[in-house]
């Protein structure tokens, strides 16, 4: 049996997606948004992969963009809704669920609208654990693949004409910079639905139960509140396995927008142990040493923590503030194979002027 989603759990879902959205990962306000009109248009219902037949259509809801406070982004609950229409219109047969890319402040609960609206499952299946800057890291491994895939897009701030809707077809890899460039013409945050498989894709090549460890984490945050910062941090990098990293004061913060919806740059942060530097392409992508020692490497989580263990996303990082990183290594974590695929990286190292690789393909096991 599923999972009826409740007004708790939109809660837990923010808690939880706001720290594996390691610096990205959307709004908080945002997630909030869907997850409470999801629980009050019908009962969103969440499903393991055991539940779901090899021959079921399962395709990817996911928000694209760096909705930053720089940008002038408007999307709408139903711009989801509207996208899984379209998908399903073009493919010619109804989704049984919809995965999400990663999870993050509102992306871990992208699908719940879709499923209270449209009927459509919220499948326990996730591309990546993690929140990441490309779609390619959240596609299953079809990034490589030359095979003919749908996606379609939704949204756009209204007032200045910039509400786009979009269908494509093509292969994921040159697709995927066309529904990029459509966040960013239509303001900068634009919802998807995307690449239709079959439950026995996903059941091979997804990172399994990624809602539920998302919605878990989000529990003990909620049942660890109030009892003090150390309590916090503690619960936190118990339930995740992971530990805290570095702590220490913002010194530098140079992070820019670009014209494909990334935000990419540096933070510093000045430590008792010297300065470690953070590589941000939307998310918090490697830490290393200011003498340029590798400390963490995607698709490890990566995410920064105030002093009161609250998570605090990269537009939200400001010089003289104190942080916390938690570093979860990718040991610790379900792993898909998107981030097993090494043609994901590429664009990742060209934007950042760092090597990912040859650090996480060979802890991958890839």
């Amino acid at each position: 049996m599923g999972r009826i989603l409740t007004l708790k759990d939109v809660d837990f879902a923010i808690k939880g997606g706001s720290i594996y959205a390691c610096g990205g990962g959307g709004w908080a306000e945002h997630g909030r948004m869907l997850g409470t009109a999801a629980v009050s248009a019908g009962q969103p219902e969440l499903v393991s992969m055991d539940e779901v037949d090899d021959d079921a259509w399962i395709a990817t809801a996911a928000a694209i963009g760096a909705p930053g406070e720089s940008t002038n982004w408007q999307m709408l609950g139903m711009d989801y809704v509207k996208a899984t229409d379209l998908l399903q219109k073009e493919l010619g047969a109804p989704l049984y669920g919809l995965i999400i890319g990663q999870n993050g402040m509102s992306s871990t609960l992208n699908a719940w609208l879709p499923s209270a609206v449209l009927g459509t499952k919220v499948i326990d299946a996730v591309g990546d654990l993690r929140a990441h800057p490309t779609g390619d890291m959240g596609s299953l491994g079809l990034a490589s693949s030359t095979e003919q895939m749908i996606q379609t897009a939704v949204g756009g701030h209204r007032e200045s004409n910039s509400y786009i809707e979009l269908c494509t077809r093509g292969a994921t890899a040159k697709v995927s910079p066309v529904l990029r460039k459509a966040a960013d013409m239509s303001g900068g945050f634009i919802a998807s639905c995307r690449n239709p498989i079959r439950g026995s894709y996903v059941k091979r090549h997804a990172a399994l139960g990624g809602i539920s460890i998302a919605l878990g984490l989000g529990e003990t945050v909620a049942a660890n509140e109030g009892r003090g910062a150390t309590a916090l941090l503690d619960a936190i990098c118990d339930y995740s396995q992971g530990n805290i990293l570095a702590s220490g004061v913002v010194s530098k913060r140079d992070i820019v927008y670009t014209d494909q919806a990334f935000d990419v740059g540096t933070i510093e942060l000045k430590t008792d142990k010297g300065t470690v530097v953070l590589h941000v392409m939307n998310e918090y992508m490697a830490v290393d040493t200011k003498e340029g020692e590798r400390l963490a490497t995607y698709p490890d989580v990566i995410t920064t923590l105030d002093k009161e263990g609250a998570p605090v996303s990269v537009g939200r990082v400001k010089e003289g503030m104190t942080l916390h990183v938690l570093h979860v290594p990718m040991d610790n974590i379900p792993l898909s194979s998107s981030v097993k695929d090494p043609e994901v990286y590429p664009i990742v190292e060209e934007t950042l002027g760092i090597n990912l690789s040859d650090y996480a393909l060979k802890n991958t096991g890839a």
